[in-house]
């Protein structure tokens, strides 16, 4: 396995391979790798010939006073799960690399981030499609793939991509969970001994809602104001969000409208979110 920090290196390497032919995946990440990250190198090495990983602590996408300068960062142990995994070339470029000092120019998506997280963190979804688009622009993968926990984030890029242009097929790879339930997040860090324990109550206070729903006659605000109750209840935090979306992340009015369940949910310090699908009724996602 390659480890490159600059974009010229990167360039050189992919324009090699794909004047050889080769197809070109993408994992972009900001490290701290959990199984969960290493499915998605797994997804890319099943459908690339090539997999790239990337490994960047995007500064733009947290706002003032969010985790930034505490956010869990092991780059040893992460090369050292990258090259078992059989990565093929790690890029772990610094900010003075992938921002210029006085750069002024942002990517936004102006529909589908709006909602959920996008409104208790307004510039964050501008910080993901900003950074994305600089390394779609340096790696030029044939295919990226992204987890389906970050369900908003997730089709955010593929509208990004499709009303830019952009020749990349977005993969999307199922959400990695612990045996009790909780996804695999690399924030899990910040979480105290009882406050992971409660945890896992987020998912099944979605999963029960999502089969609520499928009752006949649900009313899709008492089923949302209920999980929300419970999951209070249960995890002893507070639920920023619970909401019906459709496949835009619109929030819908009708039960029979809604494509995912996602929440956000703030445990101590820690913010977790998750949700379940339900048009295909695996509500383990």
């Amino acid at each position: 396995m390659k480890l490159v920090k600059s974009k010229i290196e990167v360039r050189a390497e992919i324009a090699r391979l794909k004047s050889a032919g080769a197809r070109v995946g993408l994992v972009p990440t900001m490290g701290y790798f959990h199984e969960g990250h290493l499915s998605l190198m797994r997804i890319s090495r099943r459908q690339a010939d090539y997999t790239v990983v990337s490994l960047f602590v995007n500064p733009i996408q947290f706002a003032p006073g969010e985790d930034l300068e505490g956010y869990p960062r092991d780059p040893e142990r992460d090369l050292d799960l990258a090259r078992k995994e059989g990565v093929d070339l790690l890029f772990a470029p610094d900010k003075k690399e992938v921002y210029a000092p006085n750069a002024s120019t942002f990517i936004e998506e102006t529909s589908v981030s709006k909602g959920l997280c996008g409104q208790s963190r307004p510039d964050h979804f501008r910080g993901v499609t900003t950074v994305l688009t600089k390394l779609f622009n340096i790696v030029t993968p044939d295919l990226a793939v992204f987890g389906r926990k970050d369900i908003q984030q997730l089709m955010v890029i593929r509208r990004m991509v499709r009303d830019l242009d952009f020749p990349v097929e977005i993969v999307a790879g199922p959400t990695v969970r612990e045996p009790d339930g909780l996804a695999l997040s690399s924030r899990n860090l910040y979480l105290s001994k009882e406050e992971r324990r409660r945890a896992p109550d987020l998912y099944r206070g979605l999963q029960a809602a999502a089969r609520a729903l499928a009752e006949p006659g649900a009313e899709l605000a008492g089923v949302l104001e209920s999980a929300r109750r419970e999951i209070e209840r249960n995890t002893g935090g507070q639920v920023e969000y619970i909401s019906a979306v459709d496949n835009d992340m619109a929030e819908v009015k009708q039960a029979s409208d809604c494509s995912y369940l996602a929440a956000a949910l703030q445990l101590g310090s820690t913010r977790l979110i998750d949700n379940v699908d339900v048009n295909t009724g695996d509500l383990s996602n």
